[in-house]
């Protein structure tokens, strides 16, 4: 069974509510029925179900709940919407206005419990999709920094990693992370290995550096960042600062970080800016030929994910599905 057939059977079991905020957009409804005839999770399709049909005619609705924002009364969620902004000068006269946004939505029945996750982006740009979800939902507790990652699906036989699965993070999200972000990022990382791959997490802070081998200021920020992850989360198997091949290849590891519990043995590869994360799995997944399932949304109270504008129909539900694992962090 690969990877994103085991994720599916799980997000089955689970059996969550994810809204769908884009809901009168031809492959968010594909998509949908797919979801609903699989019993991946139970679907809110945001819309107006005539528009919805007219845009794919022979949709077949059943197991679908279409909330249509012009017939549905929204009070608890303008008052929710003010409840949470009204610090910032929010009225409940702009929060009505601002709930038309149905990105805005969609968030807040994730915020009142009425959707365990969301899922958006097929016509809305990243910025869009994690702003309402960064002023509504905000960050789990203990983290401050909303991250994403990779899962890298190596080809068959490739030893490294989980039987050939990675994570990768950060690789779309943060430019330049601080020693803080870069802790905040490993442990959101580790915990999306565990949720949503069920590996157990090793994680190596990836630099150019092994154990003082070089001395720079890039350097003291992995090594700081190891510290804190460390500090924070003393059960979860991390070391840095460590370059590439020592993280994964076990003989060099026995040379470059001797006695270390995660060199040569890594499967969460936390690199030490966006830079090198996006270069990083892009060489992977082309020269490699990984398959890369991502970018996923972590960090946040509650799972939110970015689509890109490009996805197609599956990509949509397997998000869908890697958004109801989430719910269990």
């Amino acid at each position: 069974m690969d990877l994103l057939q085991s994720i599916r059977l799980k997000a089955k079991e689970l059996n969550k509510t994810i809204v769908l905020p884009e809901g009168e957009e031809e492959r968010n409804i594909k998509a949908a029925q797919i979801i609903a005839s699989q019993q991946l999770a139970r679907v809110i399709l945001i819309g107006n179900e005539a528009k919805i049909k007219s845009v794919v005619p022979d949709v077949n609705l059943k197991g679908i709940k279409v909330f249509d924002p012009d017939k549905e009364n929204l009070t608890k969620y303008i008052t929710a919407l003010y409840e949470a902004r009204k610090n910032k000068g929010m009225t409940m006269e702009t929060a009505a206005e601002q709930i038309k946004d149905r990105l805005y939505l969609g968030v807040l029945m994730v915020k009142c419990h009425d959707a365990d996750g969301m899922v958006s982006g097929a016509i809305h740009a990243t910025g869009d999709v994690l702003r309402p979800a960064l002023q509504i939902i905000k960050t789990a507790p203990g983290i401050n920094t909303v991250s994403s990652c990779f899962i890298m699906v190596l080809p068959e036989g490739c030893k490294y990693g989980e039987n050939g699965i990675m994570v990768f993070g950060d690789c779309a999200v943060n430019p330049c992370p601080t020693a803080e972000q870069l802790a905040d990022i490993a442990i959101s990382s580790a915990q999306t290995a565990k949720s949503v791959v069920g590996i157990t997490p090793k994680v190596a802070m990836l630099s150019f550096s092994t154990k003082g081998s070089a001395k720079h200021e890039l350097v003291d920020k992995v090594t700081e960042a190891t510290r804190l992850v460390k500090e924070r989360a003393s059960d979860l198997p991390v070391d840095g600062e460590l370059q590439l091949d020592a993280a994964i290849v076990e003989k060099v590891a026995t040379l470059k970080a001797p006695g270390s519990n995660v060199a040569g043995k890594a499967n969460v590869l936390i690199f030490p800016d966006l830079q090198a994360g996006n270069i990083g799995y892009k060489l992977v997944q082309r020269l490699a030929g990984a398959e890369a399932v991502g970018p996923i949304c972590q960090g946040f109270n509650m799972p939110v994910n970015d689509l890109s504008r490009g996805c197609s129909v599956e990509d949509i539900v397997n998000v869908v599905s890697i958004t109801a694992l989430q719910t269990s962090i």
